[in-house]
């Protein structure tokens, strides 16, 4: 069996994957804003990247009609219609995965909708299956239960989770920890894994999913929440994430770089307050899609992201209503990693797909 591994989100992406916002009893009186911005984000990021949007047979139209459809030639996404129960492909699409002469495949973990939030997800458990034969791409079972989000990786060996989440009882009780990473390094190709002991506190819909926390912006570079307010329910917390990083190498033995991100975002929303993450963004190629939450703060925010990833251009999406269903724009999306170097990706990509270069913090979509 040949070796795979995953790569980085910064690699040479083919194109994103998405799906559109169906489950009414999430969404309830949000349903109509937030389906404009999943519509805002894909056409975000297919100024950098071609979008496929799936949605579930008879939705179809209305995601076109919201998005455009690149097969007519419009926004460059291009719908298609599979069965689906809900619209996280961070969590339930595959993890694509690369060999050492760049042919792709994808695992296909299980996926039992965050612990059994929500029901049914039987078709969100099967649609991985359906992707990978959509995209041409050998099929790799796992009977693990892992969403995407609960992981970064550096595509040099590392990968970082938090034990709140992976150690839930609600995912895999037949496992111990040292099951649970034996299998992540059997199926990803990494060869460390760093344990964040927290995700975030208020994220009870994930059980901490380490995509509102930290993210891997280069080799031996990541980015934190690093809240400034001692009064933020995770200010403690994040600190104590810091501390396992400033105290860790990678799996090459360096020393972690690390780029705080201390502002936050609450905002109200349907008779509630949520919070928006900055750090659960998307890496496109040529650019970075952030959810900001249109307050003071997200230009500074947008700012230190920049920072983590020169030579990308960085655009902001308002992102409340995703936030009010428990994510981001990183959990709404799901990278399909280039099967060719990525040289021969760029000279065959057609003009125009792509965001020039360019180290900016871009006006909020």
């Amino acid at each position: 069996m040949a070796e795979y591994r995953m790569p980085a989100e910064w690699s040479e992406h083919e194109g994103c994957l998405m799906a559109w916002p169906t489950r009414e009893d999430l969404w309830g009186s949000v349903l109509t804003e937030v389906k404009e911005e999943y519509a805002n984000v894909a056409r975000a990021i297919a100024a950098f990247e071609p979008v496929t949007m799936v949605a579930p047979p008879g939705h179809g139209a209305d995601a076109r009609d919201r998005c455009g459809d690149g097969v007519t030639g419009g926004s460059g996404v291009t719908v298609i219609e599979l069965p689906l129960d809900d619209s996280w492909f961070r969590d339930s699409a595959p993890l694509f995965v690369l060999d050492g002469d760049g042919n792709r495949a994808g695992v296909d973990f299980r996926f039992n909708a965050w612990g059994g939030k929500h029901h049914p997800f039987d078709s969100d458990d099967r649609i991985s299956a359906l992707l990978l034969d959509h995209v041409g791409a050998d099929r790799i079972a796992s009977d693990m239960i892992l969403e995407g989000g609960a992981i970064t990786v550096d595509g040099e060996g590392t990968l970082i989770t938090t034990e709140q989440c992976l150690l839930h009882p609600n995912r895999n009780p037949g496992m111990n920890r040292g099951e649970i990473e034996a299998e992540l390094k059997s199926r990803l190709g990494v060869t460390k894994v760093i344990w964040l002991p927290y995700g975030g506190l208020l994220d009870t819909e994930t059980d901490g999913h380490v995509d509102g926390v930290c993210a891997f912006a280069a080799p031996g570079t990541v980015v934190v929440s690093l809240p400034d307010d001692p009064d933020h329910p995770d200010y403690a917390r994040m600190r104590a994430n810091r501390a396992v990083l400033e105290a860790s190498t990678d799996a090459r033995g360096r020393r972690l770089e690390i780029i705080d991100v201390p502002q936050t975002a609450f905002a109200d929303l349907a008779d509630g307050e949520i919070e928006v993450s900055y750090l659960n963004y998307y890496v496109a190629n040529g650019g970075v899609v952030v959810p900001v939450a249109g307050l003071p703060q997200d230009e500074a925010a947008l700012a230190v992201i920049a920072s983590a990833h020169p030579g990308r251009k960085v655009v902001g999406v308002r992102a409340l209503a995703i936030a009010f269903g428990g994510g981001g724009v990183h959990c709404i999306t799901q990278q399909i990693p280039a099967a060719r170097p990525a040289s021969a990706a760029r000279a065959a990509r057609p003009a125009g797909a792509a965001h020039p270069a360019g180290t900016t913090a871009d006006a909020t979509v």
